[in-house]
């Protein structure tokens, strides 16, 4: 009887508010409304005092000479090209950075959390002094701190000279470090290259297969494949037989000193190698924390059932701690890479030429165009942030236990 009133009732405006059946959905189309308004007021002031200032808004600027160098570039760029070019330089290096960052701060975070949780009292005290020393200091000095050492601690290109030099390279003569960066050797692909990659993909795609075919034969079987040894002949074997076939189509170019400094090779300058490692190991610090809560998270007795089953500590850590703890370590993981890769803005402390102090510095300062360079800065961060933060949820949807 009281629900057919309930339904029969006449409908009043005021329902909206107080009858919790549209009291949710008022709210958020009046928040939304709000908003709106909120933000076309914003956008309509910003016109309004840009025309006083007798300016618009235009991303012509682009399409701009630069008239600027930068030191550290994937693509090729001179002083010549335009302002959109320049961007481009700055997000590819800011991208380099971030994800040479991530995957050593990954690698050093999984270790150092798996440490720290060791038997081996020493060796525990000092996982846990590297992740407070390195996460409760600031990353901005960090990185001037390393950047520092790199310059101070490294040899001078002059000290390679002489028949009796200071220095010497590394690697049969091939690396060498000095207080400008270090030089490394660069590949040259010449003619035919282009079938050694396609074989080592092709290679990848089977070493694939290969795992997921010795991991189903392991569920059935109890027996797997040593897939470790296979996968090593599958992609060095079909490698070497081609490189030789084709002619050595691969070549090394190697630095050598002319003058008062290197030529030839990568050169890899220590604004970036400081920037880089700075990032990973005050993010690895976080990642550690992260990959032990993971591991304590796991039950003890997953431990002990396998340490009866004979399985080695190793073993146990890699088969059966480790990939139950993923669902724990994973969605935390995300907030570490985001901040790395913001963090990454720093860069211009040490002389890197990110998109910040390309678009965000130069380009900005020559051209007046602040409001489009901050709004282009936005977005990139923005979209960036949404890629990574995408990638790893689908990661992280695999490794959820599936309900029935």
């Amino acid at each position: 009887m009281n629900s057919d009133n309930f339904s029969g009732e006449k409908f009043r405006f005021g329902m909206l508010l107080s009858d919790t059946r549209y009291r949710a959905t008022s709210l958020q189309v009046i928040t939304f409304i709000i908003f709106v308004a909120v933000f076309f007021w914003l956008v309509d002031n910003t016109v309004k005092n840009l025309a006083l200032m007798g300016k618009d808004v235009s991303f012509s600027f682009l399409g701009m000479r630069a008239g600027y160098d930068i030191n550290q570039r994937l693509i090729s760029y001179t002083n010549d090209s335009t302002h959109a070019r320049a961007a481009l330089v700055g997000i590819l290096n800011t991208l380099l950075v971030a994800l040479v960052g991530c995957i050593i701060a990954t690698v050093v975070g999984v270790f150092v959390g798996i440490l720290r949780l060791s038997r081996n009292w020493i060796i525990a005290k000092l996982m846990s002094v590297y992740i407070e020393g390195f996460r409760n200091v600031p990353v901005l000095l960090w990185i001037v701190m390393i950047f520092a050492l790199l310059t101070e601690l490294t040899p001078a290109p002059k000290a390679f000279k002489g028949e009796n030099p200071e220095a010497s390279m590394l690697f049969f003569e091939s690396v060498a470090v000095t207080n400008r960066g270090t030089y490394l050797p660069m590949p040259i692909m010449g003619e035919g290259a282009y079938w050694l990659v396609v074989a080592l993909c092709l290679s990848l795609i089977i070493i694939i297969f290969l795992v997921r075919y010795s991991r189903g034969l392991k569920e059935k079987t109890g027996k797997g494949l040593p897939t470790f040894w296979i996968s090593a002949c599958v992609l060095v074997i079909p490698f070497l037989l081609l490189y030789f076939a084709l002619g050595k189509p691969i070549t090394f170019s190697y630095p050598y000193l002319k003058g008062f400094n290197f030529k030839d090779g990568i050169h890899l300058r220590n604004s970036f190698l400081a920037l880089t490692f700075a990032l990973a190991v005050y993010t690895s610090a976080f990642i550690g924390e992260i990959v032990r809560s993971g591991i304590l998270a796991i039950s003890k007795g997953q431990t002990e059932a396998a340490s009866a089953l004979g399985l080695r500590p190793n073993r146990i850590m890699s088969l059966i701690i480790l990939p139950q703890a993923l669902r724990v370590i994973v969605p935390p993981m995300i907030s570490q890479y985001l901040n790395l890769t913001k963090n990454s803005s720093l860069a211009i402390a040490v002389g890197y030429m990110d998109v910040r102090g390309t678009l965000g510095g130069i380009t900005l300062n020559q051209t007046g165009r602040e409001l489009e360079s901050m709004l282009l800065l936005m977005g990139f961060y923005l979209s960036v942030s949404l890629l990574i933060s995408s990638v790893i949820n689908y990661f992280n949807r695999s490794f959820q236990i599936v309900g029935r």
